[in-house]
């Protein structure tokens, strides 16, 4: 049964005065036929162009207009840090911890879009009890940039919300939302695709979605299916990047259907990487998410009235929200929708056996973040993520194994079993002798 909204939730914000027309699509002579919406809505109500409340207790940087100062970075950096344990854990989660490298990978994620937009334009959507840890890390962020979701309600929310606080300062903005857990080396290729991104979406009515080159038949992830190539831009800047329209997305795929998607070439890995304008944006939401785009509207207006009275309207509304993902809400229904291509490398670290592709592998492809001794063992990982006491870490005869240490917990799985990690870490949460490990 569909759940009725709250009587808080439902509630409509007072009208606020219509954002300004978005520019013509003239970035890519796309055509309303080959990439506008069959359908036609009202844009959502929203203030005039002006950053939030600039009390001297929580001050915000001007928001100039025009260039660089109206594109905006969202990144969504929630998670409940199952997958990764005993690493991470409930408060520090995959984004927030160092598997590689020195920095993690929220921190990483930042620092690649830096050259792109400034900082006071980079959001972190996170949850409440990762917040103040986000804000640890990201000192040089304002401290109004780091939102923390009272619960988690899945990615059209967090969306939602990014782009009520994007557009309470600056109506006129086009904004990229990117995952915080990515994994790329090529930043250089990476912000030459996102830069071209943000470019189409600021001049037409159209949502760009980030696609990646395939390097084989993957059936972890889901795919973008794309058809015709998008011309050149008639005036402005040349793209560097080839778009093309979509033709669908498609959900993970069994291994022979994958080898198809690979072998056809008109197929893309589904990053989870979108760029659009905050019109086109709530334009998509008020056709097919109604009471989301209602939402949004509250929350818009919140924000205009400053960090801390968005806080507030988001403890009593987000439990209410209904929980649902981008591409189902969205990405899937819209008939706007056209594809970069993403040519720079890329993973999504989803368990432990994925981290083997970034490591140093010895001959028996033991790859390892620590002190290894071994005999006859093959194909194993192991991290030993203890900070005092270190050891070394010996092995005798154990192949395709996960083995990981932190100072208070010890982790021995099957890398074939890994995904049942999530179901330990829940069984840990429901003993009271050892939530706190959680």
């Amino acid at each position: 049964m569909k759940r009725m909204p709250s009587k808080k939730s439902a509630r409509t914000a007072k009208p606020v005065p219509r954002p300004p027309a978005q520019p013509s699509p003239v970035a890519v002579q796309a055509t309303a036929k080959s990439v506008q919406s069959t359908k036609t809505a009202k844009v959502v109500p929203a203030a005039t162009s002006r950053p939030v409340s600039r009390k001297k207790s929580s001050p915000v940087a001007p928001v100039a207009r025009g260039g660089s100062a109206d594109r905006f970075v969202i990144i969504m950096a929630g998670g409940r840090g199952e997958r990764f344990w005993p690493v991470s854990r409930e408060k520090t989660p995959k984004q927030l911890i160092r598997l590689l490298g020195g920095r993690s990978f929220l921190q990483q994620a930042v620092d690649r879009v830096r050259p792109l937009v400034p900082l006071a334009n980079i959001l972190i959507i996170t949850n409440a009890v990762q917040a103040a840890e986000v804000r640890r890390q990201l000192p040089e962020l304002p401290k109004e940039n780091v939102i923390g979701e009272p619960v988690g309600r899945d990615t059209c929310a967090a969306v939602a919300l990014g782009a009520a606080v994007v557009g309470a300062r600056s109506t006129t903005a086009v904004m990229a939302v990117l995952p915080a857990d990515h994994v790329i080396h090529d930043e250089k290729g990476f912000r030459q695709v996102l830069s071209d991104a943000l470019d189409v979406a600021s001049r037409g009515q159209v949502i760009v979605t980030i696609g990646i080159q395939p390097t084989g038949p993957e059936t972890g992830y889901g795919y973008i299916h794309s058809g015709n190539a998008l011309p050149a831009p008639a005036v402005g800047k040349a793209l560097k990047t080839p778009f093309f329209k979509v033709e669908r997305f498609v959900e993970k795929p069994s291994l022979e259907k994958a080898q198809e998607y690979l072998a056809s070439g008109h197929y893309r890995w589904n990053a989870g990487m979108f760029v659009w304008s905050f019109v086109t944006l709530t334009n998509a939401l008020s056709v097919h998410q109604p009471e989301m785009h209602q939402a949004c509207q509250r929350w818009f207006a919140a924000a205009a009235k400053g960090p801390k009275r968005l806080e507030t309207i988001l403890a009593q509304e987000y439990p209410e929200i209904r929980k649902i993902s981008v591409d189902f809400a969205l990405m899937e229904k819209v008939q706007n929708v056209v594809v970069a291509d993403g040519r720079f490398d890329w993973d999504d670290l989803g368990a432990w056996p994925a981290l083997a592709r970034h490591l140093k592998q010895d001959a028996e492809g033991n790859a390892a973040v620590g002190d290894l001794v071994h005999v006859d063992s093959a194909r194993n990982i192991v991290f030993d993520g203890r900070t005092r006491g270190r050891t070394p870490v010996t092995l005798v005869g154990v192949k395709d194994s996960i083995l990981v240490l932190t100072d208070d917990a010890t982790l021995v799985a099957s890398k074939s079993e890994s995904q049942k990690i999530k179901d330990l870490v829940r069984k840990l949460a429901a003993d009271p002798r050892l939530a706190d490990l959680v």
